[in-house]
C-alpha cells in the first residue's frame, strides 16, 4: 500500500491495548491504530483498515476518550494523522523478535492503590499516556518558578507508603529539568513515599561518561550522585549512550531499550529481508547496531567510519558527501535499504554525514532510527534535506511543532514504559519483556 504523507507522522497514542495478552489480534500495540485520515493519500482507499478497539484500561480517562474518538475518525492525534498499523505475521513478532509477547494487559493490577505515578513539565504528554496505559490518574502535582528561576514542587495528594514513579526526561533544557527532578524527588521524600523511582525516558549528561581529554569532568557520575543524594530508590531509564552509565548509580538501575518499538513498526513497511541492510553511523554504535540486525531477520551489518573533529561536530558538509572527509564505508549497501541505526539524533551530523556516503555507495533508500531526538540546530536542515526516505524517533524527547518536517514519524514507547513500572511495581522480571 503505497502511502504520502503531507505532514510528519505521530504514531501511537500509549492507551490501545488488545484483549488478550499477545499483540497482532487488532494491531500492535506498540504503536497505535490505523486512522482514515484525509491526511493519507492511497493508491486503493479501499486498502485502509480500521481496527477495533477493546479498551482495557480507564476507557473514561480523558486521554482514552480522546484516543477513541481517533479511532472513530473524529480527530487526529495531535492534529496529526496515526500512521496505519499492520501487523506482519499475525502474532506480534517482528521478523522472528518476540517482543512483548508475554504482556498480560486484560485487567489493573489490584495493587494499583498503592502506586502513584506524577509527571514534571519535561514530557507531560507521555506521562500521560503511560498513567492511561496503567489505568491510572496522574498524580496531582504544583510545579511552579519563581520570578528569580527557583522551582517550587507541592504534592497534592498524599504518597505515605506508597511506590512512587517520577517520569521526568532530563531533555533540553537539560538543568531546569533535571534540577526539577531533584527537588520533585525531595518532595516525594519528605512526604514519607515508601520506594521513588526516577523514570527518566532521556538521561541527559550520559555522553560525559568518560575523560577524554585532561581535566574534564565525568558530568554523567555526577548527575547519577545528584539524583541518589536526592532520595531516589531506583531509576528506571531508556536506552542510555553507554552501559557504563548504570555502574554510576549506587541504586538498581532498570535500563529498558527502544528497539522492539522501532522493530516492529519497520516489520510493518514489509521491506524484503534479503534486500535490508543494517547500518552504524560510528565505530561506537557498532553494539547496538548488531543487536538490532540480529532481531531484523539477521540482516547484514554495514560500518561508516567517520573523524570527529569535536563536540557536535563531524567532519563533512551538511548535506552532502564531500570525497575530501575523512569518512569510510565498511561493507556493501549497493542496491540495498540501510537502516541507520543510533540512540540519538543531536546535530544530525552523523547520521547525515553517513547517509550521503551511502548513496554514493549506491543504496536504493536510507531510513534514520534513533530513540532519543535530540534535534539541536541544524539537525532540522539537516534531516529534511532529501537524504532520507524516513527518520524514525520515538517521544521519550517531546518534539516541538516547529520542528515536524514530511520524513518524520514519532513512535511511542508509553505501552513499553507503563509495562515496566507495572512489573517494577510487582517486582517481577523486566529482562523477560525482551525475550
Amino acid at each position: 500500500m503505497a502511502m504520502a504523507l503531507t505532514s510528519s507522522r505521530i504514531v501511537g497514542l500509549g492507551c490501545a491495548s488488545t484483549s488478550a495478552g499477545a499483540l497482532g489480534q487488532a494491531g500492535s500495540e506498540l504503536y497505535g491504530d490505523v486512522v482514515d485520515s484525509p491526511r493519507w493519500k492511497s493508491g486503493n482507499s479501499a486498502s485502509t483498515t480500521q481496527l477495533p478497539l477493546k479498551w482495557s484500561r480507564s476507557p473514561s480517562h480523558p486521554l482514552c476518550t480522546l484516543a477513541n474518538n481517533v479511532n472513530n475518525n473524529n480527530v487526529s492525534w495531535n492534529g496529526k494523522p496515526v500512521v496505519p498499523s499492520m501487523n506482519v505475521n499475525g502474532n506480534g513478532s517482528v521478523l522472528g523478535s518476540r517482543a512483548f509477547h508475554d504482556l498480560d494487559l486484560r485487567e489493573p493490577r489490584s495493587n494499583g492503590s498503592r502506586l502513584r505515578i506524577f509527571s514534571g513539565t519535561a514530557n507531560e504528554q507521555l506521562a500521560q499516556e503511560i498513567a492511561c496505559y496503567m489505568g491510572l490518574e496522574l498524580g496531582k502535582v504544583r510545579i511552579k518558578r519563581f520570578a528569580d528561576g527557583e522551582i517550587y514542587v507541592q504534592l497534592q495528594e498524599s504518597v505515605r507508603g506508597c511506590d512512587v514513579f517520577l517520569v521526568q526526561p532530563t531533555c533540553p533544557p537539560a538543568n531546569e529539568n533535571l534540577m526539577e527532578l531533584l527537588v520533585m524527588i525531595d518532595a516525594c521524600r519528605r512526604a514519607s513515599a515508601k520506594t521513588i523511582t526516577a523514570v527518566i525516558p532521556y538521561f541527559g549528561y550520559a555522553r560525559a561518561d568518560r575523560k577524554t581529554q585532561g581535566r574534564e569532568s565525568i558530568a554523567a557520575k555526577l548527575v547519577a550522585n545528584l539524583i541518589t543524594e536526592a532520595g531516589a530508590n531506583r531509576v528506571l531509564a531508556c536506552d542510555l549512550h553507554s552501559g557504563q552509565s548504570m555502574g554510576y548509580f549506587d541504586i538498581p538501575v532498570d535500563h529498558v531499550y527502544g528497539q522492539p518499538v522501532i522493530l516492529d513498526y519497520l516489520a510493518s513497511k514489509m521491506i524484503s529481508a534479503d534486500d535490508l541492510v543494517v547500518v552504524s553511523p560510528d565505530v561506537g554504535g557498532v553494539a547496538r547496531a548488531r543487536a538490532f540486525a540480529k532481531k531484523l531477520s539477521d540482516a547484514p551489518l554495514a560500518i561508516v567510519d567517520k573523524r570527529r573533529q569535536g563536540h557536535n561536530v563531524s567532519e563533512g558538509p551538511r548535506r552532502t558527501f564531500d570525497p575530501s572527509s575523512v569518512m569510510n564505508l565498511i561493507g556493501d549497501v549497493r542496491g540495498k535499504v540501510a537502516v541507520m541505526v543510533d540512540d540519538m539524533i543531536d546535530t544530525a551530523g552523523t547520521i547525515a554525514n553517513g547517509a550521503a556516503l551511502l548513496h554514493q555507495e549506491g543504496a536504493r533508500e536510507v531510513y534514520a532510527c534513533c530513540t532519543h531526538a535530540v534535534f539541536s540546530p541544524p539537525a532540522i536542515e539537516r534531516l529534511s534535506g532529501g537524504l532520507f526516505q524516513e527518520v524514525i524517533i520515538t517521544n521519550t524527547i517531546p518534539v516541538q511543532e516547529q520542528n515536524y518536517f514530511p520524513q518524520l514519524t514519532v513512535l511511542s514507547v508509553a505501552n513499553l514504559l507503563g509495562e515496566t513500572i507495572w512489573r517494577v511495581h510487582d517486582d517481577s522480571s523486566v529482562s523477560s519483556i525482551f525475550r
